[in-house]
C-alpha cells in the first residue's frame, strides 16, 4: 500500500486545523455563505483546478483533472462533496476560536470543508499519477433548504465534461462512537425525512354547549393517536416507518371551542416502498376521521430529502479503503441506519456512492458526550488529515479501476 496520501495529510495537517478554526468562527446557513465560499475560493488557490461557483446558491465546484489518462481513453471523473453551512445554534463550546455571530458549526461542516480542502492538495500533488479527474464538491444547504439539488442542476455532475462515475463523503460526528473510528453501512445509510402540516376545520362555540358547535380538537387527538396505530399495524417491523408528531396547537382558552385545530410531524422511512404507502396511508386515516366527525381536513406535505442508500459495490470500496490506510481496529459495522436525512442522497439517485461517518469526537466517553447539532457538540479536529487522505485515496483508488 502507498502511504503517499498519508504522509502528505499528516504534512498539511496544521494548514486544515487552522483552516477548519477559521471556518468555525464565521458559520453561515442556508444556501448563501459569502463569506464561506470567499475561504474556500482562497484555500484553492494555486492548485491548479477549473473553478466554478454557483448562480443560485453560494456553491463552489472545482475539477482536478488528471495527468496519467492513456492517450485515447475517454476520460472518467468521480466526485468528493464537502458540506459547508451552519445551524441556527448558538455555540456553548468554551473555545477560543468559537462562533460569536448567533450561528455555530454544530453539525461540523467546517471539518467536512477543511477535509475535502486537503483532500484536493493531496491529489495535487499526486495529479501525474491520477489516471482521471475528481470533481470537488462544496455544497450549502445541507441543512435545508437543500444544495445538491441546485448544484445538480447547475450542472455538477458534468463539471469535468462527463458524468462522473461514483461519488464519495464523510461525515464526522461528536459522540457514539470513540476518536477516529470510522463506520457505515451497505444499502440504506438515512432515512427519507418528509414533514407533514394536518389543520381540522370545525366551527367554534362555547365550551358548555359542545353540541352547538363542531369540535376540531377531539378528531385532531384521534389522528395523532390513529398515525401511530397505523405505522405499527400497517408496516413490516424490518422495515420502519417512524412518525413523530413535534407540534399541537388549537385554541385559546378553557372554555372556548376553536375554529381549528393544527398538528405537525414528520414521517422517516427507509424504502421508496414505504415512502410511498405512508403518505396515502395517513391521508386516508386522517380524511377518515374528519368524515366520521362531519369536520373538514386539510394536509400539506413538504417533502424533504429522500433515503441515502450506499451503493454496495462503493461501500466496500470505501471501506476496504478506510481499512487498508487505517487498520480493521478502525472500523466498525453500523447494525442499523441512522433516521436523520442528508442532501447526499439527492446525488446518490443520480450516481452510485458511500457515504462514511468518522468520530471527530472530543471527550473520553463518546455515550456520554453532547451529540450534533447540540450547542455543546465539540469536534476533535485532530482528524482531519485522515479524512483528507481517505476522500484522497478513495477517489484516486476509484479512477484506476474505471
Amino acid at each position: 500500500m502507498s502511504t503517499r496520501s498519508l504522509e502528505i495529510a499528516q504534512s498539511i495537517g496544521p494548514d486544515l486545523v487552522a483552516l477548519r478554526r477559521r471556518l468555525h468562527q464565521v458559520p453561515e446557513i442556508g444556501l448563501d455563505l459569502p463569506r464561506t465560499q470567499a475561504i474556500v475560493l482562497e484555500s484553492l488557490e494555486g492548485l491548479g483546478l477549473e473553478i466554478t461557483t454557483g448562480h443560485a446558491l453560494s456553491s463552489v465546484v472545482a475539477v482536478l483533472r488528471g495527468g496519467a489518462v492513456p492517450d485515447g481513453e475517454p476520460r472518467r471523473s468521480v466526485l468528493l462533496r464537502g458540506d459547508m453551512d451552519a445551524l441556527p445554534v448558538t455555540e456553548e463550546v468554551e473555545v477560543d476560536y468559537r462562533s460569536t455571530n448567533g450561528a455555530m458549526h454544530a453539525c461540523g461542516h467546517d471539518l467536512h470543508v477543511a477535509a475535502l480542502v486537503g483532500a484536493a492538495r493531496i491529489l495535487a500533488e499526486q495529479r501525474a499519477e491520477l489516471t482521471g479527474d475528481v470533481v470537488l464538491m462544496f455544497q450549502p444547504g445541507e441543512e435545508g433548504p437543500g444544495g445538491a439539488a441546485p448544484m445538480i442542476k447547475e450542472g455538477l455532475l458534468e463539471a469535468s465534461g462527463t458524468t462522473v462515475s461514483a461519488a464519495y463523503t464523510v461525515h464526522v460526528f461528536s459522540a457514539e462512537h470513540s476518536l477516529g473510528t470510522w463506520f457505515g453501512r451497505p444499502g440504506p445509510q438515512m432515512a427519507a425525512v418528509d414533514e407533514v402540516t394536518v389543520r381540522v376545520i370545525g366551527q367554534g362555540g362555547h365550551g358548555s354547549q359542545p353540541h352547538r358547535a363542531s369540535d376540531p380538537i377531539p378528531a385532531a387527538c384521534e389522528m395523532v393517536l390513529a398515525l401511530q396505530s397505523r405505522v405499527t399495524r400497517g408496516f413490516d417491523a424490518f422495515d420502519p416507518v417512524v412518525v413523530t408528531v413535534g407540534r399541537f396547537a388549537a385554541g385559546t382558552k378553557a372554555n372556548i371551542i376553536p375554529d381549528d385545530a393544527v398538528f405537525e410531524a414528520t414521517v422517516r422511512t427507509l424504502s421508496s416502498a414505504a415512502r410511498t404507502q405512508v403518505i396515502a396511508d395517513l391521508e386516508r386515516a386522517c380524511r377518515g376521521i374528519a368524515h366520521a366527525h362531519g369536520l373538514e381536513v386539510e394536509l400539506a406535505w413538504a417533502p424533504g430529502y429522500p433515503v441515502t442508500v450506499n451503493d454496495e459495490s462503493e461501500f466496500d470500496h470505501a471501506r476496504d479503503t478506510v481499512i487498508d490506510l487505517f487498520g480493521a481496529d478502525r472500523w466498525a459495522d453500523m447494525a442499523d441506519p441512522e433516521l436523520g436525512s442528508e442532501d447526499m442522497a439527492i446525488v446518490f439517485e443520480h450516481v452510485p456512492g458511500a457515504y462514511l461517518n468518522l468520530s471527530a469526537c472530543a471527550t473520553g466517553d463518546p455515550e456520554l458526550a453532547d451529540d450534533n447539532h447540540s450547542p455543546r457538540a465539540a469536534f476533535d479536529d485532530s482528524v482531519l488529515p485522515d479524512a483528507a487522505a481517505y476522500l484522497a485515496e478513495v477517489a484516486l483508488r476509484r479512477l484506476a479501476t474505471l
